[in-house]
């Protein structure tokens, strides 16, 4: 089977998700090429494990401290350059056109007719899911962002939906807490995130951003961006300070990590997934990141982890025997029943 798998890449979360289906692919002997768009080419790192592979610029979100900016998004987005790349897309040779919410896939495997499938949390939003903040703008960002034939949303819990469990590496471990608390907020002003880290001098932040060179002041430490740097900062945090994106927030509940997280104001998917956060009883969501807030958080206890299951294999299994239904109800029943859940939580 040769599959054309385009992934979102204007943040690092839907990059991270096929950073762990491309190995459980290979395994399968399944033949991918890579489209990546939502960023320009040099902003790329630690892109190995993909071989060679495409870039556009596809279409992004654009935010600003820490709100979604529509109007910006609508003119800053180059249109012209979208659809010349849509329609030059040549998917004769695949079998199958797989999406992370890549916006050229999707519509090229539209109008050609293509089979498409599309993996990503944004399409567990086809159906009944915990909602906030929801508006029509939002409504057709999630219809009609990257349209697919066939839908495979992923969530934290099935929410009597047929959805998947997030896909993660489950290999990844709990190294204990020594390392400090890893923040990853880059809509967030450096200076303002330093001042405040400084009223907790015993305790060390590492903060990954979009600086050239690590630079420490005092307790506060800025990384450049790093796969394997963030890897092993998050198995060894004392917890992780982040917007209410999904999957950051997977590998965090999966490794039973405090988390102190704040939605992005207007973001339609954030403001969901806190709310859906909140229905869970997993994560008291934040609306600001302040002294007392942080206070609060640094003394709270470790929680249980969700030992989410090897998704990303059993999925390449499937894709790989040619099943043209992939949400097949037995066959996700048989996988969230493989996980174990905290106290209080109906499985």
């Amino acid at each position: 089977m040769k599959i054309l798998y385009g992934v979102q890449a204007t943040g690092n979360g839907h990059i991270t998700r096929a950073r762990v289906m491309a190995p459980a692919l290979a395994n399968e002997n399944v033949d991918v090429d890579w489209l990546f768009s939502g960023r320009a080419p040099e902003a790329y790192f630690d892109m190995d494990s993909f071989g060679p592979h495409q870039t556009r610029p596809g279409l992004t979100l654009f935010t600003h401290r820490g709100k979604l900016k529509y109007w910006t998004t609508a003119t800053r987005n180059r249109l012209t350059r979208f659809c010349s790349d849509t329609r030059a897309l040549d998917l004769t040779p695949y079998d199958m056109v797989l999406t992370d919410f890549e916006p050229i896939t999707a519509w090229a495997a539209k109008q050609q007719k293509a089979p498409c499938v599309g993996l990503a949390h944004q399409y567990a939003f086809h159906y009944p899911i915990p909602r906030a903040g929801e508006n029509w703008v939002g409504r057709r960002v999630m219809r009609n962002f990257a349209p697919v034939s066939q839908a495979m949303g992923i969530h934290w819990h099935h929410f009597n939906q047929p959805i998947l469990p997030p896909i993660i590496d489950t290999q990844t471990k709990n190294e204990g807490c020594d390392s400090g608390v890893l923040v990853y907020l880059t809509a967030q002003a450096p200076e303002e995130l330093t001042a405040l880290f400084h009223q907790f001098p015993q305790q060390p932040f590492q903060v990954y951003a979009p600086v050239a060179e690590t630079r420490t002041l005092g307790n506060v430490t800025f990384r450049p961006f790093s796969r394997d740097g963030f890897q092993a900062h998050l198995r060894s945090c004392y917890g992780v300070i982040c917007n209410t994106g999904f999957e950051l927030i997977s590998e965090v509940l999966h490794l039973g990590k405090r988390l102190y997280t704040l939605p992005t104001r207007g973001h339609m998917e954030q403001l969901s997934n806190a709310a859906a956060l909140r229905r869970l009883g997993l994560v008291k969501t934040r609306d600001e990141l302040d002294y007392p807030g942080l206070t609060a958080w640094l003394q709270e206890p470790e929680p249980m982890a969700i030992h989410f299951p090897d998704v990303a294999s059993l999925l390449a299994e499937r894709l790989a025997q040619g099943h043209q239904q992939m949400l097949d109800p037995d066959w996700l029943r048989a996988i969230w029943q493989r996980i174990r859940w905290p106290k209080g939580i109906a499985a």
